[in-house]
């Protein structure tokens, strides 16, 4: 027999911080990081403030529980969109994949996008672990520019993250971990993730609206452009 029951208590502890957050989550869709409040929160649960502090002791072990869980479906969703292609696909249509995946699940819950990605808290400090957490959605790129062929216009980047990795060893055994070299790979991801990023963000954040195009059309053209950077077929 696997696993072990949980205890009535543990459910309903369960239960109800997944309702905290699940009420956070509403607060940050309406208004932001800033309408976030506890006190709020405990009102609507049906708690005192002091009590909520059992489930979650600050704002800000509420806002890292967020911010772990938004990173976490966003892997999940990048690399089952990685998974889904026939091993023969080219690395510039995995590239697209991608990076599409990212876009979908940032416009489908652009407040949860914009909790990882958008601007910093303030005076928030997200802990060292959330860091593992953003690789896990930048891993499946390191894959794609394996092997590829940098050309003059992104050599200095790659010379660049060749650099990093050289001093950094957990960013040298990630890289190698998740399939790729800490060059060219590396390179690739990280260029991958600020195009990404300065698209979907743009696009989210309501900057693209009376413009005359659509974000996906942006993005795709930005990642054929860096694919041709780096020589994908």
């Amino acid at each position: 027999m696997t696993g072990t029951a949980q205890s009535p208590r543990a459910r309903y502890r369960e239960q109800t911080r997944a309702e905290i957050k699940e009420i956070a989550l509403r607060q940050l869709a309406e208004g932001g990081t800033a309408a976030v409040a506890l006190t709020r929160i405990a009102k609507e649960v049906g708690l005192s403030g002091p009590a909520l502090y059992r489930y979650f002791d600050s704002r800000d072990a509420l806002l890292t529980d967020l911010i772990r869980d938004a990173y976490a479906d966003l892997a999940t969703a990048v690399t089952a969109a990685g998974d889904a292609l026939a091993q023969d696909t080219s690395a510039r249509a995995r590239a697209q994949a991608l990076a599409g995946a990212c876009r979908a699940w940032a416009v489908a819950q652009p407040h949860r996008y914009l909790l990882i990605e958008g601007t910093p808290v303030p005076g928030y400090t997200a802990p060292p672990d959330t860091l593992d957490s953003a690789r896990a959605v930048l891993g499946p790129f390191l894959a794609v520019f394996e092997g590829a062929e940098p050309s003059a216009a992104v050599r200095p980047v790659v010379d660049q993250m060749t650099a990093w990795a050289r001093t950094d060893a957990a960013v040298a055994r990630w890289a190698q971990a998740t399939g790729g070299s800490a060059g060219a790979a590396l390179a690739g991801a990280v260029l991958a993730w600020s195009h990404m990023h300065g698209a979907i963000g743009l696009e989210v954040s309501g900057q693209f609206e009376g413009m005359g195009h659509d974000g996906g059309t942006l993005l795709r053209a930005q990642i054929d452009m860096l694919a041709d950077a780096f020589g994908l077929d």
